[in-house]
């Protein structure tokens, strides 16, 4: 071999190629690593990691569960029962507004402008009371008119601003039915009717009714409730049915007739209020017959019973009637005003009593009659039955029982007679 040819070169083995890919794979791994220490700095100092935005995470494809199926809706509430709707009336009942002379005398010595009567001095301690209330009944006596001369005991007759003077003081309900509805004979009912019927739209009355067909049904509705109204009397001091006259009272033993009214008219109103004239005057005991009328009057759905005529007060009970019915009974409330000469005539009483009505989510409705309780009021006048008014009990001293008219009226005296009367569970004296 010629000594200047060049020698052939040799590979490298395999062993050195492994160990020169080995050193380029760290130096590239090397670069990466000094490549992210370099950037990390600038991460740091704008505080986030980019992340995908949301339209590149929406344009991704969905997974396999939320593509077989779309995801489930929230279950609703349950929708809620609707609520009862509960409506109330206050009611009160009034007792004997009884006129004799002394008291439409004093009325006209008091009038001034267009009337001829002012009664308002007679009724202006009670007004408040009854502004509390939603309905005022009470028990007229007297027949009032336009027509006829005013005349008293025992044929009376009451000029009609005695009941605008009620009315003004805040009653509305007027029960006509008692044993001096026949005092004026046919006139007297013609002459009543016909001023009733002159009284605001608001008034309501009853007690003469259609002989022949029975069927003047009165009606009142308020705050949602409606009351149905009937009035009866025992009796009619022996006078009777005055002749020629279309309209007359019904008697308490006319059952027959009471029967058809309150069938007739129970439908028609949640709650029957049935007025009684009863009893014996001047007695402060229940009779047989006023509980077993009572008791008579509930099995046929009468929900309040009043009883007026003994000029005294009575007791209250409540009842159960053939239907298992709740009715309440006020036996006798006494007079409210009159000018009478004896001490227990003096003190009369106030029923007050609620009227709660509810009615069902379905339409059913439930009545109840809550809280009876009797407010007694007094009569005071003067010697010479002068300054004739009425006020409450719980407004009246000892003071203005030592200037009564006719005889001292202390306070311990008007309750003893109270709570020798009326139960103590519907007895109120404050």
């Amino acid at each position: 071999m010629n000594q200047h040819e060049a020698s052939p070169r040799r590979r490298p083995s395999a062993k050195r190629r492994a160990k020169k890919q080995a050193l380029w794979t760290l130096g590239a791994a090397a670069a990466v690593i000094l490549l992210c220490i370099a950037c990390l700095p600038r991460l740091l100092f704008q505080g986030t990691i980019p992340v995908a935005d949301s339209a590149s995470v929406a344009a991704l494809p969905a997974r396999a569960e939320e593509t077989a199926g779309s995801v489930p809706e929230e279950t609703p509430e349950p929708e809620k029962e609707p609520e009862p709707v509960v409506e109330t009336i206050r009611f009160s009942a009034t007792g004997d507004d009884l006129i004799h002379s002394p008291i439409y005398k004093q009325a006209q010595r008091r009038a001034t402008g267009t009337e001829k009567y002012s009664f308002d001095y007679c009724y202006e301690h009670i007004a408040p009371f009854y502004a509390q209330q939603d309905v005022n009944w009470i028990n007229q006596e007297t027949l009032c008119n336009d027509k006829l001369e005013p005349s008293s005991y025992p044929c009376f007759s009451t000029p009609g601003d005695c009941a605008r003077a009620l009315y003004r003081a805040g009653v509305r309900v007027f029960s006509l039915s008692n044993n001096h509805s026949y005092d004026k004979g046919a006139g007297g009912i013609a002459s009543s009717m016909a001023h009733w019927a002159a009284m605001p739209d608001d008034v309501v009355s009853m007690g003469f009714y259609n002989l022949e067909t029975y069927d003047d049904y009165v009606y009142q509705t308020v705050n949602g409730v409606t009351i149905g109204y009937l009035s009866y009397t025992e009796m009619t001091n022996g006078l009777p049915t005055p002749s020629g006259s279309e309209y007359g009272v019904v008697y308490l033993d006319q059952r027959d007739v009471i029967e058809k009214q309150i069938t007739d008219m129970r439908p028609n109103c949640d709650v029957l209020v049935v007025s009684c004239h009863w009893g014996v005057e001047g007695s402060h005991t229940v009779t047989d017959a006023q509980r077993e009328t009572a008791q008579w009057l509930a099995d046929q759905g009468a929900d309040l019973i009043i009883g007026t005529h003994p000029h005294v007060t009575q007791t209250a009970q409540w009842l159960t009637g053939a239907n298992e019915n709740k009715s309440f009974v006020a036996y006798s409330l006494g007079n409210f005003i009159n000018a009478q000469d004896m001490p227990d005539n003096m003190i009369g009483a106030i029923l007050d009593v609620t009227f709660q009505k509810t009615t069902a989510a379905d339409g059913t409705v439930t009545m109840e009659i809550q809280n009876p309780v009797l407010h007694p009021v007094i009569t005071q006048y003067e010697p010479h039955y002068a300054n004739i008014r009425v006020c409450l009990y719980k407004d009246y001293t000892d003071e203005l029982g030592a200037a009564h008219g006719n005889f001292a009226l202390s306070r311990a005296s008007i309750e003893q007679v109270l709570n020798g009367s009326i139960d103590s569970e519907f007895l109120s004296l404050e």
